[in-house]
């Protein structure tokens, strides 16, 4: 039996291992980039800084800018409106959208350091205005996460069943097809059982469900899903228009099937917990294995994408201070 006062150290031993671990998979993943874009620079004649100068050099930047910011304006509309409609059902019925915008916003500042942070902070809002319990609160962001997944896996199922022939062309390093599809059908026979059960329909013996963390998932019906997957998906579909488009500016000859099959995919990829999104990185490579250098261009779409969402909520914070501390509804 091990002493109370182990618990601690050992924590702390497995944090520290998987943290070097993770960071040891993002200099792999980095590397397998980096030679793959050192080949392409070698067969055109260039060194490596040289190929990834020209490459940026020809972008047209201006053009670039005027496409990302109203894009990202609009992601935050979205995910806001999103957001509002679960809290509203889950949590709190009487919020506003204009109650969340601010709050969400801001959040946008810590997701600099830790989504889940980001997170949190909508939690300590719904916590000091609504009394809403934490794991309440956070039940609902579970639930948020979960139908972006299924959001990016049903709109890389219909991109890959219009677009079979690109996937098949892309299949240079791996089986992509025979992998997706098992992916898919995974997923697809998942979720009916993970309705059913958090519903209450199938294993009734079951007491997982019942745990504080899982409220939204039991309260919740299967037009909770579609609808939230509706709410969110003009985010996803703008989000294909607009690196479809950027792509272009930047001389890369990708089709708009491309897109649709393979970003869902990616965004999945850069849900690993990875220093830099790493493997989002090596996907785009692996995926666009003509364009190894579009690696790059992806990690410098993240950047602005999440830089500008914190400049987002700086414009926000006074109003999220105020929501957060001074003003409280009677």
């Amino acid at each position: 039996m091990s002493e109370p006062g182990s618990t601690a150290p050992q924590s702390k031993l497995k944090s520290t291992l998987f943290r070097m671990v993770t960071w040891l998979l993002a200099a792999g993943c980095f590397y397998l980039v980096f030679t793959r874009i050192e080949a392409s620079a070698a067969r055109d004649g260039l060194t490596t800084l040289e190929y990834l100068s020209n490459f940026f050099r020809d972008a047209d930047w201006s053009m670039w800018l005027a496409l990302m910011i109203p894009y990202s304006l609009f992601f935050f509309l979205v995910d806001s409106h999103a957001t509002w409609r679960a809290i509203r059902w889950f949590n709190t019925p009487e919020i506003k959208l204009t109650n969340v915008l601010p709050i969400r916003a801001s959040a946008y500042i810590l997701s600099l350091v830790n989504e889940q942070v980001g997170k949190g902070a909508m939690s300590l809002y719904l916590l000091r205005r609504y009394d809403v319990p934490g794991w309440k609160a956070v039940s609902t962001m579970v639930l948020l996460g979960i139908v972006e997944i299924y959001q990016l896996l049903i709109f890389s199922a219909i991109g890959v069943a219009l677009y079979f022939d690109l996937v098949q062309e892309a299949a240079v390093s791996l089986p992509l097809p025979q992998i997706m599809l098992s992916v898919f059908v995974i997923a697809f026979l998942y979720f009916p059982l993970h309705v059913a059960y958090f519903r209450g329909h199938v294993f009734k013996n079951s007491t997982i469900r019942d745990k504080p963390i899982f409220h939204a998932l039991r309260q919740a019906e299967l037009k909770h899903y579609v609808l939230l997957l509706l709410c969110k998906a003009p985010n996803l579909i703008g989000a294909v228009v607009v690196y479809s488009l950027a792509l272009s500016l930047f001389s890369v000859d990708v089709s708009f099937g491309q897109m649709l099959a393979f970003l869902p995919v990616i965004f999945l990829a850069a849900a690993l917990p990875l220093p830099f999104h790493a493997g989002a990185l090596l996907l785009w490579a692996v995926l666009f294995p003509d364009f190894p250098e579009v690696g790059v261009f992806s990690m410098i779409m993240h950047t602005f994408f999440v830089v500008f969402n914190a400049v987002i909520g700086v414009v926000f914070l006074p109003l999220a201070n105020r929501e957060l501390f001074v003003d409280r509804p009677v």
